[in-house]
């Protein structure tokens, strides 16, 4: 596979363009990314690569200085294009890693405002998610092999001849495409998580969402495993901290949440979906 920096109009020009669809799609996200730490949960820069391991997973992000890792609010943008490619798959409509859309498409469905600063903040996102390179053993035949990948390949504004703006285009890795055309591995999630402020909150959700299924009776984790799982920067007890506080407010749509403790020292986080 050739690195050579003049190929990228090749690849894009190889991919069938996919344009985004209009209207109100129910928001999916792909369970590789709810059930494992792929990005920053602060939203201060964090340059400290992420590195998690369990079994034969392996997960290691790292960002540049520039830019820093890519957050868990950056992967709202992830989500939107795995609704789209999943409302398209499910409409026999030929679905492409190369999408394009407009700014306005993308920042309504993930909830945020459309004013000039909400666009910048967006292209910010985008060069996070391109900055950002991940290898992982996930999804590998032998778990050993790591597919090493950034979220966006590439991206770019696209201009009129007068220079009015007329949307963004941008290539998704394979491994993440691949994932979310596979249909066991997308999960719709309530549209109010992207109301959800905290980084620890919205994480805390995603793991639920994947977890908490329809488990009639719920589902409890250790809050040090939980700590693992998040591959957080922040200390441990300030971790806990977050946790308990998530507990008190309740803020996770669809779970109520509860803290069981065995011992002085251990304390669990369950969960279970509200009918």
């Amino acid at each position: 596979m050739s690195h050579n920096p003049h190929d990228l109009p090749a690849q894009s020009g190889q991919l069938d363009l996919f344009r985004a669809l209009p209207g109100d799609l129910a928001p999916r996200d792909a369970q590789d990314l709810m059930a494992h730490p792929f990005f920053s949960l602060a939203k201060s820069r964090r340059v400290v690569p992420i590195d998690f391991r369990s079994g034969e997973v392996t997960v290691r992000v790292e960002g540049t200085l520039e830019h820093g890792i890519a957050t868990i609010w950056d992967a709202d943008i992830l989500i939107w294009a795995a609704s789209q490619l999943v409302e398209a798959r499910d409409a026999g409509i030929p679905t492409s890693r190369l999408m394009r859309a407009t700014p306005y498409q993308i920042l309504r469905f993930i909830g945020r405002g459309t004013s000039l600063r909400d666009y910048q903040r967006l292209k910010a996102a985008l060069d996070r998610l391109q900055s950002t390179s991940v290898a992982t053993s996930l999804r590998a035949p032998t778990g050993r092999r790591l597919h090493r990948f950034s979220w966006i390949n590439e991206w770019k504004e696209l201009a009129a001849a007068d220079g009015r703006p007329l949307g963004i285009e941008l290539i998704l890795p394979d491994w993440f495409y691949r994932g979310v055309l596979d249909q066991a591995l997308v999960l719709t999630i309530d549209p109010a998580y992207f109301r959800l402020t905290g980084g620890i909150e919205r994480w805390l959700y995603r793991l639920v969402r994947k977890h908490g299924g329809r488990q009639e009776d719920g589902w409890q984790f250790d809050f040090r495993h939980l700590y693992r799982k998040s591959g957080s920067s922040a200390r441990y007890s300030d971790f806990a901290l977050d946790l308990r506080a998530l507990v008190t407010r309740q803020s996770l749509p669809g779970y109520r949440l509860g803290i069981v403790r065995l011992s002085p020292s251990v304390e669990l986080l369950s969960f279970r979906a509200v009918p």
